[in-house]
């Protein structure tokens, strides 16, 4: 109970870092400027709790829990360098980060390979903290992701979030499923436009499920997509 009540802690701390919440701002503000949806400590939180909620429906112990959480909220720390290569660059700075918050070696690199891998263009599922991350991050497709602006000034990132009206990610271990179930207004977007855009990032879903001995299934307006 000890070691649980200090990783959760540690979690805490990492929330409120000064120095890692000052690169997800920028980060924010570097995608923003650059056309692209909301990436903000609210989406980082997000991911953090989705993620750790996966490993708990799936029986992980708490410790990887707070790991994921940990990974969850410092994923996207990378935007602030750049967006390309943004998993590796947020990898190196959440080694430094946390190194300088103490956390334990195996611990460190087991975060930080997680973030370094949750991009779908050069990375994948590792172990089972880098898949729940990936699941969390690729899943987070909702309408208030998209940034204030003219709706005919929306690029395809923008309308296929802004076209999911509802979104619902469940969990079910005795069926061992991961189960994301989108409702789509096909005014806004079709659903050529969506798959063009989530489908590479929804079979790296299925690969992460794989990982934690589930089935990732897709469902897009009553259908079964994947």
């Amino acid at each position: 109970m000890a070691t649980n009540k200090k990783d959760v802690t540690l979690y805490q701390k990492v929330r409120e870092n000064k120095e890692i919440r000052a690169f997800l701002r920028k980060g924010n503000e570097n995608l923003g400027v650059m056309g692209f949806t909301d990436h903000s400590q609210a989406h980082c939180t997000l991911v953090a709790e989705h993620a750790a909620e996966i490993l708990r429906k799936f029986d992980y112990p708490e410790h990887d829990i707070e790991l994921v959480r940990i990974a969850g909220f410092m994923h996207d720390i990378g935007n602030a360098v750049n967006r390309t290569h943004h998993a590796e660059y947020g990898a190196i700075l959440a080694n430094e980060l946390l190194k300088g918050m103490k956390l334990p070696l195996e611990d460190r690199i087991t975060v930080v390979s997680a973030i370094g891998h949750h991009d779908e263009s050069t990375g994948g599922a590792m172990d089972p903290i880098s898949a729940a991350l990936i699941i969390a991050d690729k899943t987070d497709v909702r309408r208030n992701r998209v940034r204030e602006k003219e709706q005919a000034s929306f690029d395809i990132h923008d309308r296929v979030n802004f076209a999911v009206t509802e979104a619902n990610l469940k969990i079910n271990a005795k069926k061992s499923t991961v189960a994301l179930n989108l409702q789509i207004d096909e005014h806004i977007c079709t659903m050529y436009e969506y798959f063009e855009i989530f489908l590479g990032r929804m079979v790296m879903c299925r690969r992460a499920a794989e990982m934690l001995g589930a089935k990732f299934k897709l469902t897009a307006n009553g259908s079964k997509v994947l």
